[in-house]
């Protein structure tokens, strides 16, 4: 957690703090690391491929070398390990579709105050395309890709059969969950665009065969089929509080008895909203892109899943440097002798532009 801010030596510390992050963007946009590739580059040579001024490069390419991202001998500069592959778009490797997506964010970011005096999202009335859901979710597989096998490996599904992964995007966490459970089988359930990128990523896993799809709009249907577990996975913060309890009443009903719903997610920890610190700025990015989306607390979302008809609510414990979120799962049980009730259908008007 950082420390709070008492002196002005650290507020001055703390409002100077995008100045490294900048770098690295003036980097991305120059496509530096793509340039510099595998080669070992003279930084007259790399200015000129780039056509930019050498006293510009020379004082960006050194900061970049004080970040760990280039290795700087002399006049010579080349990519790290992790700049020549997923900050590089020749490496097949590359995380392009995340980096534009944060890279995008320096200018979104520029506009809160904008929001925070209409309360509203940035571009509100601006129609979501195919296209951007598309890139959106490429983004999200490029940003789990290690995450997900990690935690897909602490989560016991040995008596689960089926899982839905609830507004799961490309599927990242289904397959993981699959390439670590050769018994179970799992649907992904999104909108079709997002669908078609978890099609792309399944056909290339050999537990690909063992996932389905279900197109779905999460605010107004309900869920058919009876599932062992239901993952949801980075969604709760999209939706207002009453969209989510409106949620987890029809996962209830479609969790067969002594089901589980586990949702994964950017939980605030005390009473005051304040830790940890990344999940309250968390909440920034939910006031400038989604319409009602906010972070929530362990006890307030505990509390909708009971008035949902849930059983007993657990955090989950992960390792330490495996998690997305600190503590961030929830796991909620189904009565094992309940029978399942079908949630009435009903209709939201949030709207469910996601993360």
């Amino acid at each position: 957690m950082r420390r709070p801010i008492a002196t002005f030596d650290e507020f001055r510390d703390a409002l100077s703090a995008y100045r490294l992050p900048r770098v690295i963007l003036a980097a991305l946009e120059l496509k530096l690391f793509t340039v510099i590739g595998r080669r070992t580059w003279m930084l007259p040579d790399l200015a000129r491929e780039l056509k930019v001024s050498e006293r510009g490069l020379s004082i960006l390419c050194r900061n970049l070398a004080m970040a760990g991202l280039l290795h700087k001998k002399g006049d010579r500069y080349r990519n790290s390990r992790l700049a020549a592959t997923a900050l590089n778009a020749a490496d097949p490797g590359y995380r392009g579709n995340y980096l534009d997506l944060i890279t995008s964010h320096w200018a979104d970011w520029m506009r809160l105050t904008e929001s925070v005096r209409t309360g509203e999202p940035l571009d509100k009335d601006e129609p979501e395309a195919p296209d951007y859901r598309r890139r959106f979710t490429w983004a999200m597989h490029h940003r789990t890709l290690e995450t997900a096998p990690k935690i897909a490996a602490q989560i016991p599904m040995k008596r689960a059969a089926t899982l839905l992964d609830l507004g799961g995007g490309p599927g990242t966490y289904a397959m993981a969950f699959l390439a670590k459970n050769p018994g179970l089988r799992a649907t992904v359930c999104d909108r079709p665009a997002a669908l078609e990128v978890a099609r792309e990523i399944a056909a290339t896993h050999k537990a690909g065969a063992r996932l389905s799809y279900l197109p779905l709009d999460l605010l107004t249907d309900d869920i058919p089929g009876s599932f062992d577990v239901i993952w949801y996975s980075n969604v709760l913060h999209i939706y207002s509080p009453e969209q989510n309890q409106a949620v987890f009443r029809r996962a209830r009903a479609a969790l067969a008895p002594g089901g589980r719903l586990i949702i994964q997610d950017a939980f605030l920890h005390d009473r005051e909203g304040l830790v940890p610190e990344e999940a309250g700025l968390f909440a920034v990015s939910m006031l400038l892109f989604t319409e009602a989306g906010n972070t929530y607390s362990v006890a307030e979302t505990t509390a909708w899943l009971e008035q949902a008809g849930f059983g007993p609510v657990r955090l989950l414990k992960m390792k330490k440097g495996t998690e997305d979120w600190e503590g961030g799962i929830l796991e909620a049980a189904t009565p094992a002798g309940s029978s399942r009730t079908r949630g009435r259908r009903r209709r939201s008007t949030g709207n469910s532009r996601s993360r």
